[in-house]
């Protein structure tokens, strides 16, 4: 199942240069990791009800093609590996300027924190096939975590 959204950039995305700053790449994507939680009916509410929250690793961009002050844009989210249990993910964001052209790829790596605990934990059932189901990218890969 693919994921898309599409946005209306602001001004405050753009810098003197007169295109996306790089900062502005990871709102969006961060913004289209919520969305698609949404699409599953798991808000910011329900993390809070299950004592939960995805924590990030590791975030990677690569810059491809500038987009420039006033183009609208287009991300998606694609699961790129996920351990067995939900507990470790990665997923890539393709972010596209308004022609189309491929502009940059986001690759988030991350896991789900108890937030009592301060401690990385397993996900409720429905937040790891919110990952499971999702589109998958074409070298997607199971993560195998250590035994303690």
């Amino acid at each position: 199942m693919s994921f898309t959204v599409q946005f209306t950039t602001r001004w405050a995305d753009f810098d003197a240069n007169v295109h996306m700053r790089h900062t502005a790449y990871n709102d969006y994507a961060a913004e289209v990791r919520l969305r698609y939680f949404k699409k599953f009916d798991i808000t910011t509410v329900d993390f809070a009800k299950e004592t939960i929250g995805p924590i990030i690793f590791e975030e990677n961009t690569k810059f491809l093609k500038e987009i420039h002050l006033g183009e609208n844009i287009t991300a998606n989210l694609k699961v790129l590996a996920l351990s067995n249990k939900g507990e470790r993910w990665k997923v890539q964001h393709e972010i596209f300027n308004e022609a189309g052209k491929l502009s940059a790829i986001i690759t988030v790596y991350g896991a789900w924190l108890d937030l009592k605990k301060r401690k990385l934990t397993v996900p409720p059932t429905r937040f790891y096939e919110a990952f499971a189901t999702g589109e998958k990218t074409e070298d997607f890969q199971e993560i195998e975590l250590k035994s303690k």
